[in-house]
This record gives structure tokens, C-alpha cells and sequence, in this order.
């Protein structure tokens, strides 16, 4: 039952497509600071926990409820960590959006950021595609939306925000797994199965089909004994090609 599982905090979660014509796309990783409590050296997506302010801007929109504020937190602290206007409208100047991000920066209200900038948010541009929230009482717990996103084509390029980030890369999901699997970049469970799941998919359109296809059922991975091996489980109906993990190999964040 839910109001079992341990309290967790709100967060949100981009996964932004560059569509290429030579490969699969390639998604957007920044590595996390090996200093940081959660994941601590990890590669994640873009993305942080769900503000006070992202919940009254939501209000100020006319959406005061749990999805738009995290849909405003996934594109605020995309802006903030990577540098990237997704999910703004109409696109601002290059040099207005460095205003916004510097203003976000200095503790700016967003709403008041984006009208200064003169835009304001196309939340439909984000996309629904999963949603965890793991249990594990001993690390710190989030309840993270995923979106997907497609990168403007006139998008500037991506910078890390060098405090929680320590650096960022474009690169295919597949690739992502192959380097840690060859033990040069560390992955979190759940961003682990998002990766086996996002490597199945030609471009951001069958991603958003899939996407659709299954319902969105918030993922609280459980344990169970496997073939006598104690293993870090998922639903096997919501579209991840790989549903278990021997606990010794699952990194937990």
C-alpha cells in the first residue's frame, strides 16, 4: 500500500531527444558531482525536486495541481543545470535567455524570469513517459516524473551549470549502457531500465508512442527471490524491455 512506503520528495526528470540522421538519437546525460548525497557521481537526465514557487507558478497559470508544477520544475531546472530552453514559447533571444538563466540562477521567481525574457511555458511540449518512485528506506527517496523532450532546432548549445553537474555529452542510450557496462560511467537503477527502454526507439516519435501505449503507473521497484538470487524487481506490463536486476549489480543512488 502507499501509505506504507517511506515519504519521498517530488521531482521532475527531462529526457531531451537530438534527432540525428546517422544513428539513433541521442539523449542528454550530465554527470552528477561525486559530492552530492543522491547519485552521487552518477549520470542522470536533467531535472531536480518540485519547488514551492514551481507549484505557484502553476497556480498564477490557472493548473494548480501536482503534473503542471512538475512539468514547470523539469523545464526550470533544465534551463538552470544544461542551458537548454525546452518547453518555452515563443523561442527568446540568445541573449534573453541567458538573462533568464542567470536570473534563475540569482533566485529569480521563474514567472517573473520568463516575462522579463519575454516568453512564457508550452507545457504540451513535454511528453508523459514514466513515472518512480522507489522505497528503499536507507537513501533519499524521489517521486519523479520522466518527460520527453525533442531539442529546439535552433536550441543554443548545452552547458552545464558546474555546482550539482560536473559535466554534460549527447550520446545514443545504447552507448550510455555500453559505457557502464564496461565500468566507465555509474547509472541508478531507474535510470538504468529508462535506458534499456528509451534504446528500443528510432526517434523521439516512437518514444512518444510507446509512451502512450502503456499507462502511466507510478514504479515502486520491490525485491524477490529469483532462480535463489535476490533480485531488484519492476512491472513487467509498462513497456521496459528488462524487468530484474540481481541485487548485487543494482546501484540504488
Amino acid at each position: 500500500m502507499t501509505d506504507a512506503l517511506p515519504p519521498a520528495i517530488p521531482a521532475a526528470t527531462l529526457v531531451i531527444f537530438r534527432d540525428t540522421a546517422a544513428s539513433p538519437p541521442e539523449l542528454l546525460m550530465v554527470e552528477r558531482a561525486k559530492a552530492m548525497a543522491f547519485a552521487g557521481g552518477a549520470l542522470v537526465f536533467p531535472g531536480g525536486r518540485v519547488d514551492p514557487g514551481d507549484h505557484a507558478l502553476a497556480a498564477v497559470l490557472g493548473s494548480p495541481n501536482n503534473e503542471t508544477a512538475a512539468r514547470i520544475a523539469a523545464i526550470r531546472e533544465t534551463i538552470e543545470e544544461a542551458g537548454l530552453p525546452i518547453g518555452l514559447s515563443p523561442m527568446p533571444s540568445t541573449q534573453a535567455f541567458e538573462r533568464l538563466r542567470a536570473a534563475l540562477h540569482a533566485g529569480t521567481a521563474f514567472g517573473e524570469a520568463l516575462a522579463e525574457a519575454g516568453t512564457s511555458l508550452d507545457l504540451e511540449t513535454l511528453k508523459y513517459f514514466a513515472r518512480w518512485r522507489p522505497a528503499h528506506a536507507h537513501a533519499r527517496i524521489f517521486d519523479t516524473r520522466f518527460y520527453l523532450a525533442r531539442l529546439p532546432a535552433q536550441a543554443p548549445a548545452a552547458r552545464v551549470d558546474e555546482t550539482e553537474n560536473v559535466r554534460l555529452f549527447w550520446a545514443t542510450a545504447a552507448h550510455i549502457l555500453a559505457e557502464t557496462d564496461a565500468g566507465r560511467a555509474t547509472i541508478i537503477f531507474p535510470t538504468r531500465r529508462n535506458l534499456e527502454r528509451l534504446a528500443q526507439f528510432a526517434d523521439f516519435d516512437a518514444a512518444v508512442a510507446n509512451a502512450r501505449a502503456h499507462p502511466i503507473r507510478t514504479v515502486t521497484p520491490w525485491t524477490e527471490i529469483r532462480d535463489s538470487v535476490e533480485h531488484l524487481c519492476i512491472p513487467d506490463d509498462l513497456g521496459y524491455p528488462i524487468t530484474s536486476e540481481p541485487m548485487s549489480d543494482a546501484v540504488r543512488g
